[in-house]
């Protein structure tokens, strides 16, 4: 009876395992399917797991895995993955450059110096951003930054059509 459990057991993990697997690779070729460069904060992911607090919840994300799928579809697309050092990308406000202190806990940005109001995550992510088309970071693709488009636009913020690539050969 035992070792029938441990076995229904190791099957089920398995299972998830799979699940997870599958999960992570088709919302990476999504992502990647879906915009014409990605960037993303350069977290060091071993070090966030000592934080006993976070260990498990990055770890049941998957979320080097899930980077690695990114990277591998960003480069089988031809699609730029930009990682960008995460160093004050929530502090530093995303319109005038001013550094805001604040604490976790606070979820807002607000500027004291021109007055922007964001939500501390997509004050980070303009950041993110902007530092990534500037090419502090290359991954997958380009070490330089990602050019603007004919319109002036940022080619990160244009999304591809619904029709796929035509592939050479």
């Amino acid at each position: 009876n035992r070792r029938k459990a441990r076995q229904a057991l190791s099957k089920a993990y398995l299972k998830v395992q799979r699940q997870r697997e599958d999960f992570a690779r088709k919302q990476a070729n999504a992502l990647v399917s879906s915009h014409d460069v990605i960037a993303y904060e350069a977290l060091q992911i071993r070090h966030l797991v000592k934080n006993r607090h976070l260990a498990k919840s990055i770890a049941d994300a998957a979320w080097g895995r899930f980077l690695w799928w990114v990277r591998y579809y960003g480069t089988l697309h031809q699609v730029p993955v930009i990682g960008v050092e995460p160093a004050f990308t929530t502090q530093d406000c995303s319109r005038c450059g001013q550094r805001v202190k604040k604490s976790l806990s606070v979820r807002t940005h607000l500027c004291p110096g021109c007055g922007l109001l964001l939500d501390r995550d997509h004050n980070a992510a303009l950041n993110i951003l902007q530092k990534a088309l500037q090419g502090t970071v290359g991954q997958t693709g380009t070490d330089e930054g990602v050019s603007s488009n004919a319109s002036g636009q940022p080619a990160a913020t244009r999304r591809r059509s619904a029709t796929p690539r035509k592939q050479a050969g």
